[in-house]
């Protein structure tokens, strides 16, 4: 069985780096009949920020990305049973698996793969600073390599506190190194610290062990993480090789990058799920901009000439992007499915792009407006969307009587292709639940370019027309009444609408005025009108 982990860190809220992790581990899962398990990364205390898991569940839940560990039943893992209920606080902490880890660090301990460091600090910091100065990138000396078994075993029996350091000089042999989506990284050994800390001297394992361990305890297949661990797979490999535990399939994603280039981090503003929460944009447009960002040619399908660029702004829910997912293997791909890769629309993980990705505001404006008409176009969609909003309409006129849901929805009707957020509402259409504003410096501007004998001719001939009519209100082509009117008294088409739009709104931009007529009723328009 495919199976997947989405492993954040509780160092602060979900920002949407992790939430587009999540989304490809989820999508792929899914795609593939395949789990996903959200695992706690919790080995480094000190940076642990209290609510962060529940921050992160509740953002996944948002999103709709439902992972699998929570299911009301046993998931048998390799080497590893795991009774498995409806309990939200059910996923695997790092921080309670310390045993584990101790286990598997005394195996490499054993077979010469791993020995206990018990250099201080300090003596630390010394020795890599003479290193640094006598010109080796070296990072440690490996003093500790070189204890006889009675010095450590005297050592331990002092409780002097160590750590437990990778033996770099004995790594077995293993397979090159393979990503889904960089192919044959370069070899990055000489980048990493000279025998890398596995486990702390507090019994916390560092990432390298923790994440070799569980990954393998659970069954993981295949681990799709960040671009910032592709320098340390192939450390990773030579754990797994060291401790002669098969391997999953890695894919490594590049980095997502403010507006100003720099990296995406918890510790900047305006990327955190909760911040897109807060200001009403769709669960699904979100998961949309984040799929797509960084979308680019697949490196694994041969060229094809004529083929192009797969659609960077096409419009998907999450179950679309279900449907349209898949992985190529990197080295066979079937001369059919080349073929359909061209015709058809088809997310890829090997079609990522090698680079890091600056996220595009204006993308996701476009994408979240075109969620938003979707979802208005079928009667529970816009039931759902008018419930959504309420609560923020309601605060935002709260002595209006026509805060309803009904109005709501009949707003989101006039205001489809106009709304970017759902939240906006109130920006562009206040006047659907309160009188207009005609002290604005945009509804003086409107009127200051109307004389007074045409603003009064157009504004009282309308209000008699729509006055006279015997035709029921809901019934009544109001843009045809307009329309006669307008020809009846001979003046332009611009000069009629400016002063309608200011007598019955006070802005100068919105929907057609007979559709805000319509939706505003009798009284009230012809009131505006007076």
């Amino acid at each position: 069985m495919t199976l997947l982990r989405f492993a954040p860190s509780p160092t602060g809220p979900l920002h949407l780096g992790g939430l587009r992790m999540a989304l490809y581990n989820h999508l792929f899962a899914r795609k593939h009949a395949g789990k996903w398990i959200l695992r706690i990364e919790d080995t480094d205390m000190s940076r642990h920020v209290p609510g962060s898991v529940d921050g992160i569940r509740k953002a996944l839940e948002w999103a709709g990305l439902d992972y699998d560990f929570g299911l009301a039943d046993t998931l048998l893992f390799t080497g590893l049973r795991l009774n498995v209920f409806q309990d939200p606080e059910s996923q695997v902490h790092m921080s309670e698996r310390l045993d584990l880890y101790k286990k598997y660090a005394g195996k490499l301990i054993e077979s010469g793969h791993a020995y206990r460091c018990f250099c201080s600090p300090d003596s630390l910091s010394e020795t890599k600073e003479k290193l640094a100065k006598s010109g080796s990138s070296a990072s440690y000396d490996r003093k500790c390599l070189h204890l006889t078994e009675e010095e450590v075993a005297r050592k331990l029996r002092a409780g002097e506190k160590h750590t437990v350091r990778f033996n770099n000089t004995i790594v077995p042999s293993r397979p090159t190194a393979h990503d889904l989506i960089f192919g044959q990284p370069k070899d990055a050994h000489a980048s990493l610290a000279t025998d890398p800390i596995l486990l702390k001297s507090d019994l916390f394992p560092t990432y390298h062990l923790a994440s070799v361990v569980d990954d393998h305890e659970m069954g993981i297949t295949h681990v799709l993480r960040g671009e910032e661990w592709l320098p340390s797979l192939p450390l990773h490999l030579d754990i797994y090789a060291s401790l002669k535990l098969p391997t999953p399939t890695f894919g490594h994603m590049p980095i997502l990058l403010n507006a100003d280039g720099s990296k995406m981090s918890k510790r900047h503003g305006d990327v955190k799920v909760d911040d897109f929460i807060k200001r009403g944009w769709e669960p699904n447009a979100v998961l949309n901009w984040a799929v797509l960002s960084g979308w680019g040619v697949d490196h694994a399908a041969p060229a094809q000439e004529g083929a192009s660029q797969p659609d960077s702004t096409k419009i998907m829910t999450l179950d679309e992007m279900i449907d349209q997912v898949r992985i190529y293997s990197y080295f066979i791909i079937a001369a059919l499915m080349v073929l359909l890769c061209s015709l058809i629309f088809q997310f890829s993980i090997s079609a990522i792009t090698h680079r890091n990705t600056i996220l595009e505001s204006s993308k996701l404006e476009y994408i979240n407006k075109h969620h938003l008409m979707r979802q208005a176009s079928t009667r529970s969609g816009l039931q759902a969307l008018a419930e959504r909003v309420h609560l923020q309409i309601k605060e935002s006129f709260p002595l209006s009587q026509y805060t309803t849901i009904d109005m709501i929805k009949k707003a989101i009707s006039i205001l489809e292709g106009r709304l970017f957020n759902i939240y906006d509402i109130p920006v562009h259409a206040p006047y659907l639940f309160v009188e207009p504003d005609l002290s604005t410096k945009v509804a003086e501007s409107m009127r200051s370019k109307i004389s007074q004998e045409d603003y009064d001719q157009i504004v009282k001939s309308v209000k008699a027309k729509l006055e006279g009519s015997a035709v029921p209100w809901e019934d009544l082509d109001i843009l045809d009444v307009l329309h006669k009117q307008r020809e009846e008294l001979g003046v332009s088409t611009k000069l009629f609408m400016k002063a309608l739009r200011y007598a019955v709104t006070g802005m100068k931009d919105g929907p057609p005025i007979a559709d805000i007529m319509d939706v505003i009723g009798r009284e009230r328009t012809l009131e505006r009108l007076k």
